[in-house]
């Protein structure tokens, strides 16, 4: 009789904790959402300077240099469905130039303004950003494009004031 108790017991202890943890890691979730959510609209200039250095330095797309870019004025959250790492979406307006003496140097096109998504990241507490970009797609498409690995959240605007 005791040994089935104690499997009973043993059981009852692992599906509370298995309860537990899953409000927990909810509930930590939430605070790391807000506290992103508030963040966000504090650092986006900042960020988008560093997202200018950052995909320049990567050197693509090749034979083009990184002129100026400029982030719209709303983010879209989301979720990595595996990792549960937090994203902002955010739609950019880009300026090229050829690089002097490349292939690209006599295409009219390369001085056409393009629209893209800059991929910003919630790492250790801040918005972070290495450049990533996806290009001919806003965020939304992005989101739609890539729903199997992320959950759309919703939109941030990116102002002064959180």
């Amino acid at each position: 009789m005791f040994p089935e108790l104690l499997l009973v017991f043993v059981a009852l202890v692992l599906v509370a904790a298995w309860l537990l943890r899953g409000v927990w890691g909810r509930s930590r979730w939430q605070k790391r959402l807000e506290r992103g959510r508030k963040q966000l609209p504090r650092v986006w200039q900042s960020l988008e300077q560093q997202f200018l250095e950052a995909a320049a330095a990567t050197g693509k797309p090749r034979g083009l240099v990184w002129k100026e870019s400029r982030f719209h004025d709303r983010a879209l959250l989301a979720r990595d469905c595996a990792t549960g790492d937090l994203y902002a979406l955010v739609g950019i307006t880009i300026a090229f130039e050829a690089v002097l003496g490349g292939d690209m140097e006599d295409v009219a096109a390369v001085s056409n303004l393009r629209c893209a998504t800059a991929l910003l990241e919630w790492r250790d507490g801040q918005w972070c950003t290495a450049g990533r970009v996806l290009f001919n797609m806003e965020p939304h498409e992005a989101a739609e494009h890539y729903a199997k690995h992320l959950e759309a959240i919703g939109e941030i605007e990116l102002s002064s004031n959180p």
